[in-house]
């Protein structure tokens, strides 16, 4: 793609684009995030009009996220479809056991599997890269019992790389901050619910709109504990910003607002699972 990138980078990139092209036509689980956002874009290259982008409009999404999917699906410019969640309704998830996102994963890639056949694709791929293996996902046993193919996985390409090829092909997701579930800021055990969804949603919405980048609002019922990527902490506690996102927490149903001094780190929540 470009001189910039290492030929280990590029040997993998090829490797991605010919085995899109051996799948014939696939559906891709979008997200607009930057591994969903590089696999499509990677999909129309290898298979040109046989590629549809699907996602799922979920409560455990974000509003902007939603709306960043359906921009990122007109950049790249491929046929995309929208299908209402429903996961709220499914008591497995609303539990929140640590085997959530395996239900969850379950849930929602059947429905889009579903889908993607009767509109005649013959895959359904989703972004897992080689990182998230990391991690602790349960979800990911569900995309492997129902088939579900992870083409950035399958070659090797790490969340770096993804940011790298997606800034070489000139797509605007190549410095998203990570993204992950609404749910996923809510401790195991304590039940999920429109209410802790919308607050959280709301709470990250203003740390959005105050410029902060890589961020989470970690749900302990009375307290909210807001995870910051350690270099905006100094920016945050200077910027004179505490009393409006006191207010605005607490006006959103939390008792206490605490900053945490780790800071942002993907899957706290998960420490010692």
């Amino acid at each position: 793609m470009t001189n910039n990138l290492s030929q280990e980078t590029e040997k993998k990139y090829q490797a991605l684009v010919l085995r899109l092209k051996n799948m014939k036509s696939v559906a891709v689980a979008f997200s607009g995030g930057v591994d969903s956002s590089f696999l499509l874009h990677a999909a129309k290259e290898a298979l040109k009009d046989q590629v549809m982008a699907i996602t799922v409009v979920a409560s455990l999404v974000p509003e902007h996220e939603q709306q960043r999917a359906i921009h990122m699906a007109k950049e790249t410019g491929v046929h995309h479809i929208l299908m209402p969640g429903k996961e709220e309704a499914e008591p497995k998830i609303a539990e929140n056991s640590v085997e959530r996102c395996y239900y969850c994963k379950k849930h929602l890639f059947t429905m889009m599997e579903q889908r993607a056949m009767e509109e005649g694709y013959a895959v359904l791929v989703d972004g897992t890269n080689r990182d998230d293996a990391k991690d602790y996902r349960p979800g990911r046993k569900a995309l492997k019992e129902l088939g579900i193919r992870s083409p950035l996985e399958e070659v090797g390409l790490t969340k770096e790389e993804i940011r790298q090829l997606s800034k070489a092909a000139g797509l605007s997701s190549w410095n998203l901050p990570a993204m992950a579930c609404l749910a996923s800021r809510i401790p195991y055990g304590t039940r999920i619910t429109k209410e802790k969804l919308k607050r959280i949603e709301t709470c990250e919405a203003l740390l959005l709109k105050l410029g902060y980048r890589e961020l989470r609002v970690r749900d302990h019922d009375q307290v909210a504990r807001i995870e910051l990527n350690p270099a905006e902490m100094t920016n945050f506690l200077q910027s004179g910003h505490q009393e409006e996102i006191i207010r605005s927490f607490k006006a959103a149903g939390f008792k206490y607002v605490a900053l945490d001094l780790e800071g942002y780190r993907m899957g706290s929540l998960n420490e010692g699972k």
